[in-house]
């Protein structure tokens, strides 16, 4: 169902590809757009238990998208070097491919924000009480990970 890499050798293990997603504060989530046309918006993430996390507002593109096709994927970056004497750059990136659902239940949308709030604001002692503030306008979505791709350059591979 999903390609195999065709650079084999520069391919992630899966738990080098999980850290990549672990790390990251943001990726790049591509779903099918309007009139066919891809769209892909860059945002901020976080990773659990197999499954992505992100938020929105309660109605818009990526939202619309969603709801016509739950088939997405979402592109993180780990490393980006240029190397102009090289010719290259030295990269390390993940792109996951699943589906993606609005998180309706309260219980799991609280859940959801709160892995969120916990990842890009550890030292706030008000995280709960923004959450609880922006509760009512504010859209979680889970994206179940199907399939795991992440690739390094060669490189990389051969320096560690």
């Amino acid at each position: 169902m999903f390609r195999g890499m065709r650079r084999h050798r520069q391919a992630l293990a899966e738990a080098e590809s999980i850290a990549v997603l672990e790390r990251g504060t943001s990726g790049v989530l591509a779903v099918s757009g309007d009139d066919g046309y891809p769209y892909a918006v860059p945002l901020s993430y976080v990773y659990a238990d197999g499954k992505l996390y992100f938020h929105c507002a309660v109605e818009g593109h990526k939202l619309d998208a969603i709801a016509r096709n739950e088939k997405v994927s979402f592109c993180v970056i780990d490393k980006d070097q240029v190397v102009p004497e090289e010719y290259t750059t030295y990269f390390r990136s993940v792109i996951a491919f699943g589906t993606a659902r609005v998180l309706e239940q309260p219980e799991e949308k609280r859940h959801a924000l709160e892995l969120l709030a916990e990842k890009y604001s550890p030292e706030q002692e008000g995280r709960i009480q923004e959450i609880d503030r922006c509760f009512p306008r504010v859209c979680m979505v889970e994206l179940s990970i199907q399939h795991l791709s992440g690739k390094q350059a060669k490189e990389l591979v051969a320096h560690g």
